[in-house]
C-alpha cells in the first residue's frame, strides 16, 4: 500500500528496499527510459505475425471480422491500422509527443526547486496514463497524409538520433579508454594494455570482415556502382581519422585520443555503411542475411514489396537503441566536450553506493534516491527529453526497416531518401569524430580539459 501515493510522488519514493539507493536524477531517468522501452514492446508486440489475424477472431471488434455477418454485430476497428508498420507509426507518434511536450515544459529549468522540477520527477501515474491517452489518440487520426508526411518526419529525427547515439559512442570510447589507462598507471600495466591492445585490434578485426563481405555481396562488377562509392569512400574516411587520431600533434593536444576510440567510430560507420545499403530498392545490390548465407535465395526486386520484419540490420538497431538509451541514463562523463554538446554538467552521477544521510530524511526500512539537484540540475531536463522524443522516431524507422509507404498505404518499399539519410549521416559522424580531435589546435583560446 505504501507504493500507492509513491505513484503520484517523487522518484525516490519509487526505489523499492532491494534496489541500491541513488541519486534522484538517474532514478528519474531511468523511469523515463522504462516509459520509452515499453512502448517500443508494444510496437513490436503489433508487429508478431499473425496478428491482425488473432484480432479479427475477435466478434465485433474488426471491420469485416468474425461476427460481423450477424445482425447486430459489427465491427468498428479497422484492425489493419492496429497492426503492422501503420501501428508502430501511431505507437511511436504517441510516445515523441509525450516526450516533444516535456521538452517544451522544462525548457530552462535550473534546479530540483524549480515547480517544474517536480513534475519532472515525480507525479508519475498521471504522466504514465497521459502517455497512453495520447498514444490512444493517436490511432483515431484519419489516415490521410499522416503516414507519409510521419514517414518524412521520422527520417528527420532518426537521422538526428543517430548523430547522438554517435557522441554518446565516443564518450563512452573516451570513459572506456581513461579508466583502463588509470588502471595500467595503478599496476599490472602490461595485463591492462594487453586487454586495450585485443579489443582494439578486435574492432578494427571485425570492421575489416564487414569490408570483405560488402564488396563480396552488396557489390557486382557490372553494377552496384553506388555501393561501391560508398563503402569506398568510408574506408578512406575511417582509416584517415585512425591516422589523425595517433598523430603527434593530436596526442599532444588530447592524450586521451587513441585507436581505442577510432575503432568504435570505425565499427560503428561500417554498421551505418552496412544499414544504408540494405534499403536500396535494387534487390541485386541488396541480398536478404537468409539469401546471404545460402538459406534462400535474394528475392527479384518488385514494386510494393512487403515489408520484411526483423530483418538482420534492424536487430542490430534495435540493441544500439537500447544500450544508447540506458547508457544516456546513468552516464557519468569527465569528458568536457561531450559534456557541452549534450547539455550535460560534470556532476552527473551513477548510482552511488553510499548516499550522505544528511541529504534526505533518514529510513530504516526503505531505500531512498538522493536529490541531488537542490543546487543545480545534472542534465539538461529539456535536451534529454528532446532526445527521447528523436529516439521514439529512430525506433519507428528501425523496426519499419526505413521503409517508405507505397501511395495506397498496402506495402511499403525501400526507397533512395533513406539510403541517403544513413550514408550522409556516417559521413557527419565521422566529421564530428574528427572534429573532437582537432578542435583544441583549431581553437587554441578555448579551454578543452
Amino acid at each position: 500500500i505504501i507504493f500507492i501515493p509513491c505513484l503520484c510522488g517523487s522518484a525516490p519514493c519509487l526505489l523499492c528496499r532491494c534496489c541500491p539507493s541513488g541519486n534522484n536524477s538517474t532514478v528519474t531517468r531511468l523511469i523515463y527510459a522504462f516509459f520509452l522501452l515499453l512502448g517500443v514492446g508494444i510496437a513490436c508486440f503489433m508487429l508478431m505475425p499473425g496478428m491482425e489475424t488473432q484480432l479479427k477472431k475477435i466478434p465485433g471488434f474488426c471491420e469485416g471480422g468474425m461476427g460481423s455477418s450477424i445482425p447486430g454485430v459489427e465491427g468498428h476497428v479497422n484492425c489493419d491500422v492496429l497492426v503492422g508498420y501503420k501501428a508502430v507509426y501511431r505507437v511511436c507518434f504517441g510516445m515523441a509527443m509525450f516526450f516533444l511536450l516535456f521538452s517544451l515544459l522544462m525548457i530552462k529549468v535550473k534546479s530540483s526547486q524549480d515547480p517544474r522540477a517536480a513534475l519532472h520527477n515525480g507525479f508519475w501515474f498521471f504522466k504514465f496514463a497521459a502517455a497512453v491517452a495520447i498514444t490512444i489518440g493517436s490511432f483515431f487520426i484519419s489516415e490521410g497524409p499522416f503516414t507519409t508526411v510521419w514517414f518524412y518526419m521520422g527520417m528527420a529525427g532518426a537521422f538526428c538520433f543517430i548523430l547522438i547515439q554517435l557522441v554518446l559512442l565516443i564518450d563512452f570510447a573516451h570513459s572506456w579508454n581513461e579508466s583502463w589507462v588509470e588502471k595500467m598507471e595503478e599496476g599490472n600495466s602490461r595485463c591492462w594494455y594487453a586487454a586495450l591492445l585485443s579489443v582494439t585490434t578486435l574492432n578494427y578485426l571485425l570492421s575489416l570482415v564487414s569490408l570483405v563481405m560488402f564488396y563480396v555481396y552488396y557489390t557486382h562488377s557490372d553494377g552496384c556502382t553506388e555501393n561501391k562509392i560508398f563503402i569506398s569512400i568510408n574506408m578512406l574516411l575511417c582509416v584517415a581519422a585512425s591516422i589523425m587520431s595517433i598523430l603527434p600533434q593530436i596526442q599532444e593536444s588530447q592524450p586521451r585520443s587513441g585507436l581505442l576510440q577510432s575503432s568504435l567510430v570505425t565499427l560503428y560507420t561500417m554498421y551505418l555503411t552496412w544499414s544504408a545499403m540494405t534499403n536500396e530498392p535494387d534487390r541485386k545490390c541488396n541480398p536478404s542475411l537468409l539469401g546471404i548465407i545460402g538459406l534462400n535465395g535474394t528475392s527479384p526486386a518488385g514494386q510494393g514489396r512487403v515489408v520484411q520484419w526483423w530483418d538482420a540490420q534492424g536487430i542490430v538497431g534495435l540493441i544500439l537503441f537500447l544500450m544508447c538509451v540506458l547508457y544516456s541514463s546513468i552516464r557519468n562523463s569527465s569528458n568536457a566536450q561531450v559534456n557541452k554538446l549534450t547539455l550535460t554538467s560534470d556532476e552527473s552521477a551513477l548510482i552511488e553506493d553510499g548516499p550522505q544521510t544528511d541529504s534526505f530524511e533518514e529510513d530504516s526500512t526503505l531505500n531512498r534516491a538522493v536529490d541531488n539537484e537542490k543546487d543545480g540540475v545534472t542534465y539538461s531536463y529539456s535536451f534529454f527529453h528532446f532526445m527521447l522524443f528523436l529516439a521514439s522516431l529512430y525506433i519507428m524507422m528501425t523496426l519499419t526497416n526505413w521503409y517508405s509507404p507505397d501511395s495506397n498505404y498496402e506495402a511499403m518499399t525501400s526507397k533512395w531518401p533513406s539510403v541517403w539519410v544513413k550514408i550522409s549521416s556516417s559521413w557527419i559522424c565521422i566529421a564530428l569524430y574528427v572534429w573532437t580531435l582537432v578542435a583544441p589546435l583549431v581553437l587554441v583560446n578555448r579551454d578543452f580539459d
